[in-house]
């Protein structure tokens, strides 16, 4: 025992179900379980007991971000489900007042400048700031909000706009990045173009990094505000176009996670395309015979491949690749091969990219995998209990080892799923022998959340955990017809010799990296450095890529379960139906535009445009043809790559054109 005295200690808790859990459950008429949280259907987390009602995020168990927000979406996309036949028929049209023609007018810029709370006021000295603005060539009108973004100042902005005949707005205070699109929604309810506005971010980039310099912080914050109100005064009116949206999807990959995205699509009168690369539909679930589930895998896979195949809206291409890609969000356009000789047309809105992953084959030399016909995988195991192949006494010995092919230098990611498949079979390996004995050999047991009762239930029925630690795996040697492993029990401070009668290796999840390369290219959509599909944002887009109109799911994204591969289906679906919900859409305004008089059709633009957003084409400029860039409004994004690489300048990004970048970089300097 050793004694020490720290300044400070920190419990890393876990969670539990809230307080008020009962007294909602009985309200809304749902079970819940012994823990507190819901009680689902098999596979299915954000259903509940009770239909129509539906659970996410951590009322539902405990779970990391990512896992919350896909929730959150999947279950707002069964909602959808119930009630799609009425989508749009109680809908009100927003209505706006007319917008404000200010060609003509002098400019007239309106600064506010925000406290919020301590974040910015406890640093900045706002009063200050503002009074600097009022002396700024332009401003008409500056004042302080304690909190610019409350509803209560929206309100305000509108009255300041229209009683000072404001036509330009500037607001110093958090990030564009979040509160932008609250302004601009401002500036039209004021009667002007969204764009008309430009922010000051003087609370992450001033008073959140100059915390201890305060007289420092506030002479920035004015030089920020000083060059927002100089690109302010540049700025010009910007509109956007609209393109029609094609209500089709094409789901790439007929496993558990396609399968329920395509079923989901077409549940809700979405035309829907399956697009499998294999002969027959199942993915990676084909191997998955048993689950703690009172549903097993085999007949939850099966239920969904025959739904599949007779749903009227879905239409299923198997032994199929993908050609070509062209189009955009909402109107894309895909050739696929079937059979490697018909080519076959798809017109549809939104891609789900479901293409699965593989089992890790065992390669390590040290287990005897492939040599011994003795040493499985889990799945052969598996698969030997279901069809019988796999003939056991009842009195044998079986030595699990887990993390084979996971959390090593090649394959440095944990499988998710190894340590959870380990504990139910060894489960099912003692509900059938009771005298079976069985060794799981560990690193660190990984059964996450409500999995851990698969272990707890393993320990009672007698199943022995043996930890090792990284670089002195178990080692599986043959010597007259017997297996034999050692292990080091770091509890009993001495070498384990075992002589079993199978080696069960629990291998991981690995990505289809070729497949998977030639999707990204094909899709314009990136990988991780491991192979799987990178999503936009980990925790605030988990089911979304960069690209409009691509989203992912199960095991292309990363080794997940049964259930959360469902709920992450559910949630592309929820995702995806944000667009095919809708008629039309609108393209950004804050586009590139050609100078079609200046533009020598050099082709470095669309060389270098990540989107494949502009082509050169040839038209006829000032009664001459020649060859220029052409921006395909829809795909464009704004990124501004064309815009600095072109070398006769003649392209400029709406919004952020030349005339207003120099203007604000010049009044950087100016006093």
């Amino acid at each position: 025992i050793v004694t020490e005295e720290f300044e400070m200690v920190v419990l890393s808790v876990g969670f539990d179900s809230p307080h008020s859990a009962k007294e909602l459950a009985s309200a809304t008429g749902i079970e819940l379980n012994e823990f507190g949280f819901t009680v689902n259907p098999p596979y299915d987390l954000v259903k509940t007991s009770r239909e129509g009602v539906f659970a996410a995020g951590c009322f539902e168990g405990p779970k990391d971000v990512p896992e919350t927000v896909c929730e959150a979406s999947a279950a707002a996309s069964q909602a959808g489900g119930i009630i799609a036949e009425s989508r749009g028929t109680e809908t009100v049209p927003e209505t706006h007042p007319p917008e404000r023609d200010i060609r003509g007018e002098p400019v007239r810029v309106g600064v506010f400048v925000c406290h919020c709370g301590i974040n910015i006021g406890g640093v900045v000295d706002v009063p200050e700031v503002v009074e600097y603005a009022k002396t700024i060539p332009g401003v008409a009108y500056a004042e302080e909000n304690l909190y610019t973004c409350s509803q209560d100042t929206q309100y305000r902005i509108t009255e300041m706009i229209q009683k000072h005949n404001l036509n330009r707005v500037v607001v110093a205070s958090c990030t564009p990045r979040t509160h932008e699109p609250l302004f601009q929604a401002t500036l039209i309810a004021a009667g002007l173009n969204p764009h008309l506005f430009e922010m000051a971010n003087i609370r992450d980039q001033d008073s959140w990094v100059h915390r201890e310099d305060k007289i420092g912080a506030t002479q920035k914050a004015k030089d920020q505000v000083r060059m927002a109100v100089a690109k302010a005064r540049k700025l010009e009116p910007l509109f956007t176009t609209t393109v029609p949206v094609t209500p089709a999807a094409v789901v790439i990959g007929g496993g558990i996670s396609g399968l329920t995205a395509a079923l989901n699509f077409a549940d809700q009168g979405i035309e829907t395309y399956i697009i499998e690369k294999d002969s027959e539909l199942g993915g990676f679930a084909r191997n998955i015979k048993y689950s703690m589930e009172k549903l097993s895998p085999q007949e939850l896979l099966n239920g969904l491949v025959e739904r599949a195949v007779k749903h009227p809206k879905i239409t299923v291409f198997t032994d199929s690749i993908i050609k070509q890609v062209e189009g955009f969000v909402g109107n894309f356009q895909t050739t696929i091969e079937v059979d490697g000789v018909e080519e076959i047309k798809l017109d549809h809105g939104v891609f789900v990219v479901a293409t699965g992953a593989l089992p890790y084959q065992p390669t390590e030399k040290d287990y005897l995998y492939g040599k011994d016909e003795r040493v499985i995988t889990q799945e052969e195991l598996e698969s030997g209990l279901y069809d019988g192949t796999l003939e056991l006494n009842g009195d044998e010995t079986i030595c699990m080892i887990q993390c084979v092919g996971s959390r090593t230098d090649e394959h440095p990611w944990c499988s998710r799923v190894c340590c959870r498949k380990a504990c139910q079979n060894a489960i099912i390996l003692k509900d059938k022998y009771p005298d079976l004995q069985v060794f799981i050999f560990y690193r660190d047991m990984r059964t996450y959340g409500e999995s851990e009762l698969y272990y707890t239930k393993a320990r009672e029925k007698g199943v022995f955990f043996v930890r090792f630690e990284e670089g002195e795996e178990p080692q599986v040697t043959q010597s007259n017809g017997k297996l034999t492993l050692k292990a080091q029990d770091y509890i009993l401070q001495s070498q384990l010799l075992i002589n079993p009668d199978y080696v069960v290796l629990s291998t991981g999840i690995v990505p289809d990296r070729e497949n998977n390369e030639k999707i990204a290219q094909f899709l314009k959509v990136p990988l991780t450095e491991d192979g799987f599909f990178l999503e936009a944002h980990m925790k605030l887009r988990p089911v979304d890529f960069a690209t409009d109109g691509v989203f992912l799911c199960g095991l292309a994204h990363s080794p997940k379960t049964i259930e959360e591969s469902i709920v992450q289906a559910n949630a592309a679906v929820g995702r995806a139906m944000t667009i095919l919900s809708r008629e039309e859409l609108e393209s950004a305004a804050t586009i590139a535009q050609v100078d079609e008089l200046t533009c020598v059709g050099c082709g470095m633009c669309e060389a270098i445009c990540p989107y494949k957003a502009i082509a050169l084409e040839e038209k006829k400029v000032m009664g001459q043809v020649k060859t220029v860039a052409v921006v395909t409004p829809a795909l464009c994004k704004g990124c501004g790559a064309c815009a600095s690489s072109c070398r006769s300048s003649s392209i400029d990004l709406k919004g952020f054109d030349n005339g207003e970048v120099v203007s604000q970089v010049l009044m950087g300097v100016w006093e």
